[in-house]
């Protein structure tokens, strides 16, 4: 706790700007890949070791789409390249890997629809601008995906870092207590939209989003058995029952008291009222794609009342090598403690176990109004819109950890940090378009197996 010795916000704005002089804001900007540097797709092959191997080739399926699936999946391969460039130093709850498409719309306890970053399987303390770094590349890369001009792209990029400096001086101005409460409501959003087209597909896309609910995903992941039992239904390769160990009534008993006792007991009370039904691996995402994903259905007060698990593999951050171990020696505590530090409000029912397979996992509601934008069906300035809004809503994750004043007054009110990201974003592009081509050839020469379309 601080005690009335501590630096004023004056001195600690003062601190961040002294910090320039350290690392200057233009020594983050560019990208140029050492001489020898490393190879990326043996980065990724060294993932694959400890991954589920038949599941493998659909990672790779999945990257090998575009250049933007590309840096999607390989957050490894970031990691380390930005790891050896000028740091500021400058330490938060970083979410590790932040692309465009980790933010999204969800539900609150309370039943509002808010915007936050909305994946933390990499999440770790780390120098602030390795998010904004993965950030800015994601938007100049999901640009140039999308057949816009660089110019276009690069003005998404510096809209995303405006909208990340310009918040982050307002949280320097604010108390603890607002900093930690304030949050991006949809109301919010809907209200800054001025095109008329634009406010109706946004809304149209929340009314899909609050539909997405446990319902909804009975409707999509369930079916009735013959004995007339509701179960998941098979869909593979992406949902089907796997024959596991951990499987048994006796084993998914003990999984479930390790996953109910690092929850509160007000939750506990609730998830008792639910009894286990079934649970099949489902497969996600694209960087994930490979790890041990399953899901559970659990149901209430009768077949109408469905609660859906998502059971997820965490394994160490692709942070770690290069910021240093996590305090959580459990890496499904590591994951959980992450997203309640970094997003305004988080799933009632995130909590963590270790399996029997001694794997360790965290657990969160599947479907819970959980919505992410189509970037791809964006317009050059929708895109520039959106970014913004990641950007300051970044920010606003980053202060619950951070220091404002430090931040803000590294940043500056110029923009020159904006353009540094910027010119990192372009380098980085590039580099990851050739990495991703290096990845397709590598798949038409056979050397990687890739499945296609799923």
């Amino acid at each position: 706790m601080s005690d009335f010795s501590s630096p004023t916000p004056s001195e600690r704005l003062a601190a961040g700007r002294a910090l320039r002089k350290v690392t200057p804001r233009s020594s983050l900007a560019g990208f140029q890949a050492p001489t020898r540097r490393f190879d990326p797709l043996k980065v990724l092959a060294a993932q694959d070791r400890v991954r589920i191997a038949e599941l493998v080739p659909i990672r790779y399926g999945r990257m090998s789409v575009s250049p933007f699936t590309f840096l999607r999946g390989s957050a490894a391969v970031m990691a380390r390249d930005i790891a050896g460039q000028p740091s500021t130093g400058i330490r938060v709850q970083c979410c590790g890997d932040c692309h465009l498409l980790n933010f999204g719309v969800f539900a609150t306890p309370e039943r509002n629809l808010v915007f936050d970053v909305n994946d933390f399987d990499e999440t770790l303390e780390a120098p602030f601008e390795w998010d904004t770094k993965r950030l800015a590349a994601s938007i100049h890369v999901a640009a140039l995906d999308n057949g816009f001009t660089p110019k276009n792209a690069r003005a998404a990029v510096l809209a995303a870092m405006r909208g990340y400096r310009e918040r982050m001086l307002e949280l320097s101005r604010m108390s603890y207590l607002d900093v930690w409460y304030s949050r991006v409501d949809v109301s919010t959003i809907e209200a800054l939209i001025t095109d008329p087209r634009a406010r109706k597909a946004f809304a149209e896309r929340v009314g899909k989003t609050e539909k997405r609910g446990n319902l909804q995903a009975l409707g999509k992941l369930g079916t009735v058995s013959k004995g007339g039992k509701v179960r998941i239904k098979d869909q593979p390769p992406l949902v089907q029952h796997v024959a596991l160990e951990h499987d048994t009534p006796e084993v998914v008993a003990t999984i479930t008291a390790r996953y109910m006792a690092t929850l509160s007991d007000d939750r506990q009370q609730l998830l008792r009222r639910y009894v286990f039904a079934d649970t099949a691996r489902k497969v996600v995402g694209v960087g994930s794609v490979g790890l041990d994903a399953r899901i559970a259905l659990m149901l209430g007060r009768d077949d109408g009342d469905p609660l859906f698990l998502q059971m997820k593999e965490a394994r160490t951050s692709v942070l770690a090598p290069y910021a240093g171990a996590s305090p959580y020696r459990h890496q499904g505590q590591r994951v959980v403690e992450g997203q309640r530090l970094m997003q305004a409000a988080s799933d009632i029912f995130l909590g963590w176990y270790t399996g029997i397979n001694r794997r360790a996992y965290y657990v969160r509601q599947l479907r819970d109004m959980k919505g992410s934008a189509n970037v791809a069906a964006m317009t050059a300035g929708i895109l520039a819109d959106y970014a913004a809004l990641c950007g300051a809503t970044l920010a606003r994750a980053h202060a619950r950890s951070g220091d404002t004043c430090v931040i803000s007054g590294y940043l500056g009110t110029g923009t020159q940090f904006d353009d540094a990201m910027a010119d990192f974003a372009r380098d980085y592009a590039a580099q990851a378009t050739a990495d991703h081509a290096e990845l397709e050839q590598a798949i038409e020469d056979h050397r990687i197996t890739a499945v296609m379309g799923v």
